[in-house]
């Protein structure tokens, strides 16, 4: 079966919280993966990414890494001094993925997370160019810690460069490197692919890493996407990755702010959200027996 896995900020309004808290929770619901923000990891004295890594370890859990890039570290900048220092920051961000013994990060990590200062009259290539030129360098650093860095394709509100499937794939292939891959997202998907089952199909092997969430941002299960064209869709590419849920159902705090959630989609308790996390556990190892990749 797939491991299945549930972000951290499911239920917390910060990006940084008491990660181990969270492995104990994730592992008491039953998911096999927590995954959270990685850029608090550049906060953390060695001792606490052990600590972390060794709760984890304890309760069977693996930890993966999501990252929204801030675009004072935009990687695909025009200013040389912005794109190099983007260039360090996420360097730095993978080594401590690998120290944690990592093996995925994932996310809007190839430009700055937003499209407010871009204005396209002719296409992209430029930021493209620039992009994959910041990238190849990043990657060197990934392979040398064991690291596969997955560029998820998002929505229109959220990036300019990558926003479908065809667009990650054909970013993926220009990098060139057996350490990049690509993520979907279903929530992303259902606003910007024509197909959500053909865009799984059409990234195939390069698809790396999976993120499920309803077209309103709550748990699978909770909304209008057709889940039955989407694990079909897994089946038909026989991925075996990883499946993390990446619901955000709670407005306030940073996380509300960044993902721009104004009005609590759930109840906004802990034990509400437990439930929630329960359920939406459940809905996908059932999605993932019926469709034969259990």
């Amino acid at each position: 079966m797939n491991k299945l896995g549930i972000f951290m900020n499911f239920w917390e309004k910060k990006w940084d919280a008491d990660h181990i808290k969270y492995v104990n929770k994730a592992a008491d619901i039953g998911f096999d993966i927590l995954e959270f923000q990685a850029q608090p990891l550049l906060d953390m004295s060695e001792q606490r990414m052990k600590d972390i890594k060794k709760a984890a370890d304890d309760r069977g859990i693996e930890l993966t890494y999501s990252l929204g890039l801030d675009p004072a570290y935009d990687v695909a900048s025009a200013d040389d001094k912005v794109r190099s220092g983007g260039i360090d920051y996420l360097k730095r961000i993978v080594e401590r993925v690998g120290f944690m013994g990592g093996k995925v990060i994932s996310g809007v990590s190839y430009a700055g997370w937003g499209v407010t200062d871009y204005i396209l009259e002719s296409g992209k290539e430029d930021i493209l160019e620039r992009s994959v030129d910041s990238m190849r360098q990043i990657i060197k650093t990934a392979e040398d810690n064991g690291v596969v860095y997955c560029v998820e394709a998002v929505n229109r509100f959220e990036s300019v460069l990558i926003n479908t499937a065809v667009e990650a794939v054909e970013y993926v292939k220009r990098v060139d490197s057996k350490n990049i891959g690509v993520l979907l997202d279903t929530y992303h998907m259902n606003i910007e692919e024509n197909n959500i089952g053909d865009a799984i199909r059409y990234a195939g092997d390069y698809l790396v890493n999976f993120h499920t969430g309803e077209n309103n941002r709550r748990a699978p299960g909770r909304g209008h996407i057709d889940w039955d064209e989407i694990f079909k869709a897994l089946k038909d590419v026989d991925y075996k990755g990883r499946i993390v849920s990446e619901p955000f159902v709670m407005m306030g705090g940073e996380v509300g702010k960044d993902i721009k959630v104004w009005r609590n989609l759930d109840i906004p308790t802990e034990e509400s959200i437990d439930a929630e996390a329960a359920f939406l556990l459940n809905f996908e190892k059932q999605k993932l027996q019926q469709y034969g990749l259990a």
